[in-house]
């Protein structure tokens, strides 16, 4: 089986994007956050309002405290509450001191309720303490190199050393849409633990075609944050905002702006290369290429120059090395497809 190798680029050059945007009225979308970020499932931004502006980040921070569980706790492992935890400040999933839940069970409370007391139980069965915890927490944001962010406990109130952007918190949402256990829990609109049942308060789910899950906090110090991922006709989307008084609204006209704008093309399906045969069984043989997938602008016109023999021998077996295709936007190169021969052609009787 030949292997597909998927490789997604953002055209950075001159002309292709966009100039970054304000809020209230300036660039192409008006917004009424204090920082905004919009991103490729790959990792380029292509909408950007003070995207680095460090800021309280309130319970988007659950985001980094499910990643990181995860990483180290088994989602079908148990977690007895101790007394400290069935008693924080701020939304709860109303854990009931010396009850055991599993830890899928208190993700489901930590995403969908924002249950800080759910964070809390969910950092000392992880880590033995919420500072211990953040500890962990901030290794992993190093590793993702989210160098604009540090974290002080695992819920998200407020702290002088609590803080994020825009953009390292839709790097954070792209590293927890990789895990597939995370990306579920993020998609669910509700679930039902025990006697409780959970409503998602991420209300795109049901507001915005293709969303497919997200964050939400809230503190009166950070305003109203969002995090979200968004998919259409096979393109995703990373949508931040921080201190939005009108989240939900925002979100929407950011993603209905940026898939006006940008696709993912996938160019190999238009390959109609051919190769001469001498010696075969056929005249011509048919070239095919690794699955090649480029983030664009819908304006861009894309072109594709084949490297290949003017003829090759029979005998010729179907996934052998053929060349390489090019691959040019706008008449400015930006990546390369191997090329292989679709096709077996056996040599001539």
């Amino acid at each position: 089986m030949r292997k597909r190798l998927i490789a997604f680029l953002l055209i950075l050059a001159a002309g292709l994007l966009l100039p970054p945007s304000r809020a209230e009225g300036e660039g192409p979308v008006t917004i009424h956050a204090a920082s905004a970020v919009v991103m490729s499932g790959t990792g380029d931004v292509i909408f950007d309002f003070k995207g680095d502006t460090r800021r309280l980040i309130a319970s988007t921070t659950k985001l980094m405290t499910a990643l990181v569980t995860l990483e180290h706790a088994s989602p079908e492992e148990t977690v007895p509450i101790p007394p400290a935890c069935a008693a924080v400040e701020g939304s709860s999933m109303y854990l009931k001191a010396g009850a055991v839940y599993t830890v899928r069970e208190l993700l489901e409370g930590l995403l969908l309720a924002s249950g800080n007391d759910a964070a809390l139980a969910l950092a000392c069965h992880v880590a033995g303490s919420a500072e211990d915890f953040a500890a962990l927490m901030n290794e992993k944001a190093q590793a993702l190199g989210m160098t604009g962010s540090h974290f002080a406990n695992p819920h998200g109130l407020d702290d002088p050393a609590h803080y994020g952007t825009a953009r390292d918190l839709a790097v954070l949402m792209a590293a927890c849409l990789e895990n597939d256990t995370l990306a579920s829990l993020l998609a669910e609109r509700s679930a039902v633990v025990g006697e409780q049942t959970y409503i998602n308060h991420n209300k795109l789910l049901s507001l915005c075609p293709g969303c497919l899950g997200g964050k939400t906090g809230y503190t009166e110090a950070a305003g109203r944050c969002l995090v979200s991922c968004c998919e259409r006709e096979g393109t995703r989307l990373i949508c931040v905002t921080l201190g939005d008084p009108d989240d939900w609204a925002d979100h929407q006209e950011l993603y209905n702006w940026a898939f006006a704008r940008y696709s993912t093309r996938r160019v190999s399906e238009s390959l109609s290369f051919s190769v001469p045969v001498l010696g075969g069984q056929a005249e011509r043989i048919r070239v095919g290429a690794e699955e090649a997938a480029f983030f664009l602008p819908r304006s861009a016109e894309v072109t594709l120059v084949a490297h290949l023999p003017r003829f090759v021998f029979a005998p010729v077996q179907e996934g052998e090395a053929a060349g390489r295709a090019e691959v040019f936007c706008n008449g400015e190169k930006i990546g390369e497809m191997a090329l292989f021969y679709a096709e077996t052609v056996e040599e001539a009787a």
